[in-house]
């Protein structure tokens, strides 16, 4: 479980006369449960980038707390991370490294030995369908088999919680559907997932709970079945519209 309370960060952004200071996250709260996919949805520049960031200790709070499985991740931050996966946008592969030999250097940060690497590998490669690519060198991937092997990568010491920033990012139609199904497993194994995301067509074939974020705040959280209630929306896409928009600048 990922527990999030009173989450805030300020940037400064420009130089000299032109110097200002940007409020990138406000006070973000949420929880994100084990065996569920909670979506963090927003539009371009809502905070949901800066908010996954925090969470998985790559930036400084200005104020606020994590919580992964109980673990202050102000308090004891090496214990915490060894508790998360992370997926981030860039998914930086080492191009002259194998698929395996990313995945292993990933494991052995971990201090995860020569064997449990070997068998860890053997499970996510069936896990993911990727045992034709353990052996080539990432240089030259499709954005499919980048996803895939980074996904391994993240979760190759078999954290509890998992963190994926804008998954689908320049994924084809096939290797978004190999990546769902890849979560649904992890759901469905008891893990903890959190999607960042700005594409409702994922949120509502993904999503268990989602936390609608705008102008660096959550503005709403419910099902997606449950968001359309409140809005009086059949279609989400109009009840995201509603909520992201619409109340956020209300409360402007």
């Amino acid at each position: 479980m990922i527990r999030v309370t009173g989450l805030a960060k300020q940037f400064t952004a420009g130089k000299g006369k032109n110097k200002r200071t940007v409020q990138a996250v406000c006070e973000v709260s949420f929880e994100a449960r084990d065996g569920a996919i909670t979506g963090l949805l927003g539009p371009n520049g809502a905070g949901k980038t800066t908010t996954m960031r925090m969470i998985a200790g790559l930036i400084a709070p200005d104020q606020g707390r994590v919580e992964v499985d109980g673990i202050d991740g102000h308090a004891e931050p090496q214990k915490m991370l060894a508790r998360l996966g992370v997926l981030s946008d860039a998914r930086g592969l080492y191009p002259r490294l194998t698929a395996r030999e990313n995945i292993a250097y990933y494991a052995q940060l971990h201090g995860m030995s020569n064997a449990a690497i070997d068998g860890r590998i053997a499970t996510l490669a069936n896990m993911l369908d990727i045992g034709d690519l353990l052996e080539r060198r990432t240089d030259g991937f499709s954005q499919g088999e980048r996803m895939k092997t980074s996904l391994a990568r993240a979760i190759v010491h078999d954290p509890q919680n998992l963190l994926l920033d804008e998954p689908t990012n320049g994924l084809d139609v096939l290797a978004t559907r190999a990546l769902r199904v890849a979560l649904r497993g992890l759901r469905d194994a008891g893990k903890c997932v959190i999607i960042s995301t700005h594409i409702m067509q994922e949120v509502e074939r993904l999503c268990d709970h989602i936390y609608v974020v705008s102008h660096g705040t959550v503005v709403a959280n419910d099902t997606v079945d449950g968001l359309k209630l409140k809005t009086n929306e059949r279609d989400f896409e109009e009840a995201f519209v509603k909520l992201a928009f619409d109340q956020a600048e209300a409360h402007a």
